[in-house]
């Protein structure tokens, strides 16, 4: 229980009718899970509007509704209502008050950018508490802090769930957690409330354009955070990326740089590359690292950067890195029993998918075959399509077209998208089958001993989202074991 005055502190408020005295024994922007004396904001999205749902709340026992207009018999009940101009903030705001503020009282450190944010998030976690730093992980695959762990909906999840884990973490004495920050979490104030001991800047490429409209749009979304930062707190970026710098024009945090092409705070160098790991040279200490590629050398070192910023030793950290394996769908990569080697990877974008690809064929020997799987997924951004038919096919020795997430377009039209990428003396290395589970059963009829079989797309992810929100099982990783093995 909380005093409602207490809640609202700090909150932008309009106008109120009713009295800031009572109490609220919970918060919720869902009105199926209202009950007594529980406070209801109603939130305006895409495809619904909480203001919708306020007398459904009202007669499930909520006694405070925070709202942008108020309905017209507001008056009649003797609701608390306080209207607000923007519900989003008002509920970052309301859940931080409401959970006591717990992003103050831990070392809360956050991952935006393109691609990286799940591979260093979920390592520097894996790499913390193995150095016997508490931590605790709120990412793109699940929320997990010591026997705690849950599968995750959201990158970045709503504020009252990213607040709630968090007072979680503080009452089992974990010192920091690391959390994946989207920007269409930062568009949707889900961060809004949150304060931030430091925040690592990955790189910024062609995504969520369907989204954000255009790339400045979704750069200056990004930035936002950067903005927010305190002069207490860190941020960490990638000088290699040219958005980098526009990142931290306005921050007040102190500025830290990591590279593997010019001169940095923290810098890296590939020696030497093979399938089941990588050489590196950081900061003139050599390791040998499981992960593989260019991007990933980028993420170790940001991991090691942060360990840096945050006084770990350097011997400790760099053995503690030398152990890491890879995040689950991230160049997750198994031999099968007819020595063909299969990898899952969540790459999506054109960028990522061009990162994959010629990791793999700087590692490959010549007479390997590289025979990739990949789709597209359905409602999103269409101008990537064609884009990533062209690479993929460009860049492997076979493709197999199919299905990713179709959503509510029609599979065999989001292949078409696709095709209309492909340069014509590569046609005859593509081959459609929309059924993905029959594409990988193709690979597996292409592909002999010593070849490569990339499935890309979705990574981690255990479904297919069809139309109406319809999810069916389907692991990349399980099924193409499955497949491959038999």
């Amino acid at each position: 229980m909380k005093k409602l005055k207490e809640i609202l502190f700090k909150v932008n408020i309009d106008s109120v009718y009713g009295d800031t005295e009572i109490n609220v024994s919970k918060i919720t922007f869902d009105s199926r899970e209202v009950e007594n004396n529980a406070l209801f904001v109603a939130l305006s999205g895409h495809n619904y509007d909480g203001h919708d749902y306020i007398s459904q709340s009202v007669k499930s026992g909520a006694s405070v509704v925070i709202c942008e207009k108020l309905p017209n018999n507001f008056k009649e009940s003797n609701i608390v209502f306080i209207c607000v101009k923007c519900s989003k903030t008002a509920l970052s705001i309301i859940a931080s008050n409401f959970f006591d503020n717990p992003s103050s009282k831990i070392d809360l450190i956050g991952v935006t950018g393109t691609n990286g944010k799940t591979t260093i998030s979920s390592l520097l976690n894996n790499l913390f508490n193995e150095l016997q730093v508490k931590s605790g992980l709120i990412s793109t695959i699940n929320i997990k802090y010591q026997e705690y762990i849950e599968n995750s909906n959201n990158t970045t999840p709503d504020p009252i769930t990213i607040n709630f884990h968090l007072s979680e973490m503080i009452k089992r004495k974990i010192k920091v957690c690391f959390i994946e920050v989207s920007s269409h979490g930062i568009f949707q104030k889900r961060v809004q409330g949150i304060k931030f001991k430091g925040m690592v800047f990955t790189n910024l490429t062609h995504d969520h354009i369907d989204y954000h409209k255009t790339f400045k749009d979704y750069r200056d979304t990004k930035k936002i955070v950067f903005d927010s930062l305190g002069k207490n707190s860190f941020a960490l970026i990638n000088k290699d990326d040219r958005n980098a710098e526009y990142m931290i024009q306005n921050t007040k945090a102190n500025i830290y740089t990591y590279s593997l092409k010019s001169k940095s705070n923290f810098s890296c160098r590939i020696i030497e590359q093979q399938l089941d790991g990588m050489l590196l040279s950081i900061d003139n200490s050599e390791i040998w690292a499981k992960l593989i590629g260019k991007f990933n050398a980028s993420n170790i070192l940001a991991i090691y950067s942060v360990g840096r910023i945050y006084n770990l030793d350097k011997i400790n950290l760099l053995t503690g890195i030398s152990n890491l394996e890879s995040v689950v769908g991230r160049l997750q990569s198994f031999l099968s029993i007819n020595k063909v080697t299969v990898i899952i990877d969540y790459a999506h974008t054109p960028d990522a998918i061009e990162n994959v690809i010629s990791t793999i064929n700087n590692i490959k020997k010549s007479n390997q075959n590289l025979i990739t799987v990949i789709g597209c997924g359905g409602d999103r951004d269409k101008d990537k399509r064609a884009i990533m038919g062209k690479i993929s096919t460009d860049l492997s020795s076979r493709v197999i077209f199919t299905s990713d997430n179709p959503r509510s377009e029609d599979p065999q039209s989001i292949i078409d998208d696709m095709v209309k990428g492909v340069s014509n003396f590569n046609n005859d290395k593509v081959l459609i089958e929309v059924e993905r589970k029959k594409a990988i059963k193709q690979a597996k009829k292409n592909s002999v001993k010593g070849d490569i079989v990339l499935i890309a797309g979705k990574g981690h992810e255990e479904y297919q989202e069809l139309n109406n929100n319809k999810r069916i099982y389907f692991d990349d990783y399980k099924i193409a074991k499955e497949i491959f093995n038999k």
